[in-house]
């Protein structure tokens, strides 16, 4: 996978990129890093790569030139029609071009496995008031929000997507299954964990994870975690598909509860 970040402060992602299971799997060849100051692409002297809004209002906008010739320089055809990106053939998928932005679509797991699957993704990292629309309109091909808030850029968005898209590139983990029983990727919440010792303070492992029953450990690995599910995010049951045994769970825990 190739991942190339457009941002003013290439700077911010030299320690995050370069440690833990990231900087691993680029140790690995599994994952290449391209930081791109799309100041360099401002084409004026002064590096300016915002502008004052048409219309008036607070803050400066960034400017459609920079980001356009920054991410048309790392595709391979650099073919364009109309200003968006086209693959070489139809054998050759075309970049993921990634806004992050606070009104793109909520990020979450689901999304996360579909990124993971790409071979090249572009990040875009703005500050300031926002983009100029044109950038939008049509050079990006996804808007990424990872909460309801507002951050000063789009570095910190990028390095968190970044890093749960990495963790999935078979081979990053030296668990393989670690990623697969994750919360929200089995559309639940994880299980409780422990480890030694068997008693801590007074505090003891439940029993059955000592009983060495793999089929007891995984009905009670399952009832937990719907029961963290339950108490904690609710509306994630809504969209689970429900087998007999879940149903039956899932009514013997809220009767507990």
């Amino acid at each position: 996978m190739k991942i190339d970040i457009l941002t003013l402060f290439p700077e911010m992602f030299e320690g995050v990129l370069g440690a833990s299971i990231v900087g691993k799997a680029a140790q690995k060849g599994l994952v290449s890093f391209r930081l791109v100051n799309f100041r360099q692409y401002s084409g004026n002297k002064h590096g300016q790569v915002d502008d004052m809004p048409y219309g008036g209002g607070g803050g400066m906008v960034l400017k459609p030139e920079p980001i356009f010739r920054a991410v048309e320089s790392l595709t391979e055809s650099g073919a364009k029609t109309g200003g968006e990106i086209e693959a070489i053939s139809d054998s050759k998928k075309p970049p993921r071009v990634v806004l992050l932005c606070p009104q793109g679509k909520r990020y979450n797991q689901k999304l996360a496995e579909e990124l993971a699957c790409e071979d090249h993704l572009i990040f875009i990292c703005g500050h300031y008031e926002g983009y100029d629309e044109r950038i939008r309109e049509h050079l990006v091909t996804d808007e990424i929000s990872i909460g309801d808030y507002v951050l000063t850029g789009g570095e910190l968005p990028a390095m968190v997507i970044i890093d749960s898209v990495v963790r999935l590139q078979e081979g990053a983990l030296g668990n393989a299954k670690s990623a697969a029983t994750d919360s929200y990727s089995t559309g639940l919440l994880e299980h409780p964990h422990y480890t030694r010792p068997a008693e801590f303070r007074g505090w003891k492992v439940p029993d059955v994870l000592l009983s060495g029953h793999h089929e007891k450990i995984e009905k009670w690995r399952l009832k937990e975690s719907l029961r963290r599910t339950l108490t904690r995010r609710p509306d994630l049951l809504e969209e689970l598909e429900e087998t007999k045994e879940i149903k039956k769970m899932v009514e013997e825990l809220k009767q507990e509860l």
